[in-house]
């Protein structure tokens, strides 16, 4: 009897964690010379391993399901890194705004593919799409034939800046990806409190791993999304661009460790520039150099992509000497910004747009994002009102 009650009195004195629960535009960053990693500060995070709730046996896809060439229009949407602890970005300091209009909460994210699933959407990659042989010696862009089980509509999710900047460090982010003790990707934050928390319900990577294993019939075969990456504070919350730094090696061990994770989990890559430059507005020159050192710091982490999402939205368009030199770099499908699912396709290059999925399009957008779920029924109270 003393066993029980003591062991009642441990279970009740457990810890729970916060679990709180945007774009045509982003919110604007500088780079630094050097980040300070508080993690190597902190010698036991607290692991947040309450949510979400195991599930003991995952329900399987129906085998018997029909299949049917889909030639409809595909759908692509794009979010940031959620909103972990809202009373961290909406603090009222300079960057609330920004945060309030181009980034979501967990909570807000949950509910929409939670509705998205109900409404017939299924998760594909970019690679169920297109192919790229070798014809007369040369690489061609090839449109591949889409079979879906009947009824579903195709979805295309992607998740820019997911490298986890200084300042998303400071305004209710997550710190980084990681593999945490049960091999699954999981984030590493930290709570107002101070408090560092392991967690598998923080970020849209392990939010939408673990909903796929509970709806496997939200994905086509295993897809998950295309995270979009720049390199000039590192990569998933690695400092891989300080390579002077006696951690460099490290870092890039860890770096790559996820990556090959998130892989074999269906997550794909594209680069997202490495400074997170206007594309539009920059020299020739200044892509050119900024792709190279995006290619050198970034490629050997996550292998060859022939994704680029043009950061800020700001496309330049085939003919454009910058459109050439990116095809020059391997680039072959760009991604901009746009209300409607445009797709235009030839046998060099690829464009489509995405849909921005964040305050902003919660707010002053909601007749663009009813087809995927309405935003008055995701939108977070802990939102600026």
């Amino acid at each position: 009897m003393k066993n029980s009650f003591m062991i009642l009195i441990v279970v009740l004195c457990i810890p729970l964690s916060s679990c709180a629960s945007s774009s045509h535009h982003e919110v604007s960053t500088h780079a630094s010379n050097k980040i300070e990693d508080h993690a190597d500060k902190v010698t036991k995070p607290r692991h947040n391993k309450e949510q979400p709730m195991p599930v003991p046996v995952p329900p399987q896809a129906n085998p018997k399901e029909e299949f049917v060439v889909y030639n409809g229009p595909i759908e692509h949407i794009f979010f940031h890194p959620l909103i972990i602890y809202p009373e961290l970005a909406f603090d009222g300091d300079a960057m609330s705004k920004g945060y309030d209009d181009y980034f979501v909460t967990v909570n807000e994210f949950k509910k929409m593919i939670d509705t998205m699933y109900r409404n017939n959407y299924v998760l594909i990659k970019m690679s169920d799409l297109f192919q790229e042989p070798m014809i007369n010696g040369k690489l061609s862009l090839t449109k591949k034939e889409l079979k879906l089980p009947k009824n579903k509509k195709p979805l295309v999710l992607s998740v820019d800046d997911i490298n986890y900047y200084q300042y998303m460090k400071e305004n209710g982010n997550a710190y980084k990806l990681l593999i945490d003790e049960d091999g699954e990707i999981a984030t590493h934050s930290k709570d107002k409190t101070g408090a560092e928390i392991i967690s598998r319900d923080q970020e849209i990577v392990p939010i939408l791993n673990s909903f796929v294993k509970e709806h496997p019939d939200f994905s086509l075969n295993g897809a998950k999304g295309i995270l979009a990456l720049t390199g000039y504070e590192g990569v998933l919350g690695y400092r891989t661009h300080e390579l002077m730094n006696s951690s460099y090696a490290h870092e890039k061990d860890e770096a790559t460790r996820v990556v090959e994770k998130l892989k074999k989990d269906g997550w794909e890559f594209a680069s997202h520039g490495y400074g997170h430059l206007n594309t539009k507005a920059i020299s020739l020159a200044t892509l050119r150099s900024d792709t190279e050192r995006w290619k050198k710091e970034v490629e050997p982490l996550i292998g060859k992509t022939n994704i680029y999402i043009y950061p800020y939205g700001s496309s330049v368009l085939p003919g454009d000497a910058k459109f050439e030199a990116l095809r020059d770099y391997g680039f072959s499908i760009f991604c901009s910004v746009g209300p409607n699912p445009y797709l235009s396709t030839s046998a060099q290059h690829v464009m489509m747009d995405r849909v921005h999925i964040d305050g902003i399009g919660l707010r002053q957008q909601k007749d663009i994002l009813a087809r995927f779920f309405n935003s008055d029924e995701v939108l977070d109270p802990e939102r600026n009102q």
